[in-house]
């Protein structure tokens, strides 16, 4: 049985889109033709690939049908450089769907996109999740390639190691002035409200196991978007976590240990020159601004 990469194109092109109307915008054809599509497929297959949910939903099945269709548009782009045909001008242009944890996103990660986007006809489709998670999107086909903290390749992927980002403890002075007046002891770090980014977030946890204090029971803020939550820290919200290349001047540091989290590259195994030159300029920006 082989798959036809039209219909798969269009699964891959309902789910990024969300429902089939938008789907059949982006595809130039009618509503019904996506549909027709999908319902030829699965019938071919015998496997349901869609939820139609709002947003549409992808099954098991679905996802290894968005990853095949995915690889043939990377394959093919691949195939037309070769030949020449992307130097004629009005040459196809390829999304390169990405997963990235927020604070990279942040700090050093658009750097290298927009200098690969200035010399390929790329269109970033950038997806944001904590760095224990984005692999996830890489086992579902959501992603081609994924900034992580998983060391562990990911079955179909390759990894490799990019630097490890650190984090310190820092506070507003006023803040630091009321909570910390004989410094950050265990007793004022049960009391003082911090700065969670969202419930999955565990850099806060973490540093204050390591001072003695459990984080359960003490008073926390959520802030989930990495630009605002150091904004809150600034301001006064909550002492929190920022990474080094996000600054803190003007910020107490409360001292001690800093919390390192090694990030690594992953992307798909496959043969592709596209692929490839985006993972050199991510690590040639990781070298720059991340610790070995």
């Amino acid at each position: 049985m082989r798959i036809d990469p039209e219909l798969a194109a269009t699964v891959a092109a309902v789910a990024d889109e969300g429902t089939l109307d938008a789907a059949s915008r982006l595809l130039r054809i009618t509503p019904s033709a996506v549909s027709q599509r999908l319902k030829t497929l699965e019938q071919q297959l015998g496997r349901i690939l869609l939820v139609r949910s709002k947003p549409a939903r992808l099954t098991e099945a679905g996802e290894a049908v968005v990853r095949l269709a995915r690889q043939i548009a990377l394959l093919e782009h691949d195939a037309l450089a070769g030949v020449g045909l992307d130097d004629e001008g009005g040459g196809r242009r390829i999304t390169v769907p990405l997963a990235v944890n927020a604070d990279s996103m942040a700090t050093w990660f658009l750097a290298p996109l927009a200098r690969l986007s200035a010399q390929h006809d790329i269109d970033f489709d950038l997806h944001r999740d904590d760095q224990n998670f984005t692999a996830r999107l890489l086992e579902s086909g959501t992603v081609m390639a994924a900034v992580t903290s998983e060391s562990v390749a990911v079955a179909g992927c390759s990894v490799t190691p990019l630097g490890v980002l650190e984090y310190e403890a820092v506070a507003a002075p006023a803040f630091a002035d009321r909570w910390f007046p004989y410094g950050a002891t265990a007793d004022s770090l049960a009391q003082a409200p911090f700065v969670d980014f969202d419930r999955r977030d565990t850099l806060q946890h973490e540093w204050l196991r390591e001072r003695g204090v459990p984080h359960q029971g003490v008073p926390r803020h959520y802030v989930p978007a990495s630009h605002d939550y150091a904004l809150a820290v600034e301001l006064g919200l909550g002492w929190g976590m920022l990474p080094f290349p996000q600054g803190s001047a003007g910020l107490v540091r409360l001292g001690g240990p800093a919390v390192r989290t090694a990030l690594y590259w992953q992307q798909w195994n496959l043969r592709s020159a596209l692929l490839d030159t985006i993972a050199a300029e991510v690590a040639v920006e990781a070298r720059t601004v991340l610790r070995p």
